[in-house]
């Protein structure tokens, strides 16, 4: 008897390199409370949320034509809004006909959902294993679940709903359901 299959989790023949707004949430591994928690309705970083929270905004750096609209760090999982707008070559500055951004970046890195994700994820867990990981009882590999759930934003109503969302997720984490499903 072979492996079950695993459902396709992606919009098949979608271009996730599209300019586009996508609600990205990625959740701990068995959605542990990895990077702090909710007193009175605030998210409070422990050193681990710290990192994930700066990782988060260091994605931008990394790809030019990527923002990071809205976002929150809960204890075990987080929602963000990535934002992809379409390159542009002829923003870098030069310097003796050498554009500045390449120098810094040499070997850009393709600008599509699963790919910002995944180098997302492996910074927090390296920055995580060189801070913190070297003796404690579980792998540096544990922080995450292996897959994310992405959303493509269609219009302004779907965005204003999930920006609330963000926005109420700390003052709500009892009703959540990654909060429900950690305590059962």
């Amino acid at each position: 008897m072979g492996l079950p299959v695993r459902k396709r989790i992606r919009l098949k023949g979608y271009d996730y390199s599209q300019t586009g707004c996508y609600f990205i949430t990625i959740c701990t591994k068995y959605r542990y409370d990895v990077f702090g928690s909710i007193v009175n309705g605030v998210m409070r970083f422990n050193e681990c949320g710290k990192i994930a929270e700066d990782e988060l905004l260091k994605i931008p750096s990394h790809y030019g034509n990527v923002q990071i609209d809205r976002y929150v760090v809960m204890p075990n999982h987080i929602h963000i809004i990535v934002v992809i707008r379409q390159a542009e070559r002829n923003d870098c500055r030069t310097e003796q006909g050498v554009c500045l951004t390449e120098r810094i970046n040499p070997f850009p890195t393709k600008s599509d959902i699963p790919n910002i994700i995944g180098q997302y994820k492996a910074g927090v867990t390296r920055s995580v294993g060189n801070a913190f990981m070297r003796s404690a009882a579980f792998m540096r590999s544990d922080i995450w679940q292996s897959r994310f759930h992405d959303h493509i934003i269609r219009n302004e109503a779907d965005y204003q709903r999930i920006c609330q969302y963000i926005d109420e997720n700390p003052a709500k984490w009892q009703e959540d359901r990654y909060f429900a499903k950690h305590t059962e």
